[in-house]
């Protein structure tokens, strides 16, 4: 009898691999870098690490007058530049106890809502993207062309708004511009259903994302998790509803929360339709309002150096990706003694930790993009 012992080395026990991902990652929206800990094909731990597009900008704040700080706070999320800014002037006029024309507050509701779609459509069309289904991303650029150019025309800029002013907005509406904006809502909403059929009713999409990256309500509220991934997990809180800034308070009856519960990658990404189609609606009820209203001013006339009060105040909005802060503490001074921002990215990145163990790595994708984060959100 021969006996015949083969050496197997450290296969014959668990052995952890550690696995970087990023920082060049083609499934994130920026710069990202994820340190993985697997045990074969699943993950036993994740570390997100932050900071590769750090700008600096709270220090930048304090050497800024209150005019030259909207043009640094709009660009931490690229893709909801108008909310970034809306939430520095509101927390400005807060601290001034300024009261802002009635068409200014109508006309910056209507851009947010606008701003938010661009927002969302963008994600529409990229979570299929990095599940593999390539057609997706068409349909939501050119939904995205129709409202770019109506925000373009009124503002002038693309993807930096730079409309925004302490007191109201920069400009009063062009002639035409609310028809040509009623036009556009108008022609994405008739095109939306392609995201119903064409990903919903898509098998493979289903079979990757439902039950997927389960993200618990505790959870959410451990990590301040917010926006729509919060309200996929059963957190029904959204800001416009629960504490209304703007013109939200006139606009309750037209205004709808999307709630799931189920809190996998396929309820994150209904919610994020939903709550497309529920700013497609608000966007229209502030069109029909804008219609209603007399001519009058669209901003406050400013002093030519303007000086906040000594004081602090905190606002915060409703963004598209969720609850963004903004602390201002001022020494009546041209420029912030501090502003400090809250931003949605940074919190809600930060659930991977909690989401990505015990799951395989070909799940990390589709847990990861379902998420809605930008990397600038993150490093602001």
């Amino acid at each position: 009898m021969t006996e015949t012992t083969v050496g197997i080395g450290g296969a014959a026990e668990s052995t952890d691999m550690v696995l970087n991902i990023g920082p060049q990652h083609p499934s994130t929206h920026g710069v990202l870098r994820l340190r993985l800990v697997l045990d074969g094909e699943r993950i036993q731990s994740a570390e997100p690490v932050i900071g590769y597009m750090h700008r600096g900008a709270e220090k930048l704040f304090e050497a800024r007058d209150y005019r030259q700080i909207i043009m640094l706070a709009n660009r931490h999320d690229w893709l909801s530049a108008f909310s970034n800014e809306l939430g520095v002037v509101l927390a400005v006029e807060r601290m001034l106890g300024m009261e802002v024309p009635e068409r200014a507050v109508w006309t910056r509701t209507l851009l947010a809502e606008l701003n938010r779609v661009l927002n969302h459509l963008m994600f529409l069309g990229s979570y299929p993207l990095e599940l593999g289904g390539i057609t997706p991303i068409f349909h939501a650029f050119r939904e995205r062309e129709d409202l770019q150019h109506v925000m373009e025309e009124i503002s002038g800029g693309r993807m930096h708004y730079m409309f925004n002013r302490v007191g109201g907005l920069k400009d009063d509406l062009p002639a035409g511009w609310l028809g040509r904006a009623r036009q556009a809502v108008a022609e994405v909403r008739s095109r939306m259903g392609v995201y119903d059929d064409l990903v919903l009713g898509n098998e493979i999409f289903r079979g990757r994302t439902r039950g997927v990256g389960v993200l618990a309500r505790e959870t959410v509220h451990a990590y301040g998790v917010s926006g729509p991934i919060a309200r996929a997990s059963g957190v029904d809180f959204d800001l416009r509803r629960d504490e209304p800034y703007l013109a939200y308070a006139e606009l309750q009856d037209v205004l709808k929360v999307a709630i799931r519960e189920e809190g996998d990658c396929l309820a994150r990404f209904e919610c994020l339709l939903e709550q497309t189609h529920a700013s497609l609606a608000l966007a229209d009820a502030c069109l029909d309002r804008l219609d209603e209203l007399p001519p009058g001013p669209i901003n406050q006339r400013l002093p030519k150096v303007l000086k906040a009060p000594e004081g602090h105040t905190y606002a915060w909005t409703e963004n598209p990706l969720g609850l963004n802060g903004y602390y201002l503490v001022s020494k009546g001074e041209k420029t912030p003694y501090r502003l400090k921002l809250r931003s949605a990215s940074y919190n809600n990145i930060q659930a991977l930790t909690e989401l990505l163990p015990g799951t395989l790595v070909a799940d990390m994708v589709a847990i990861l993009g379902s998420l809605f984060f930008v990397v600038g959100d993150i490093d602001k």
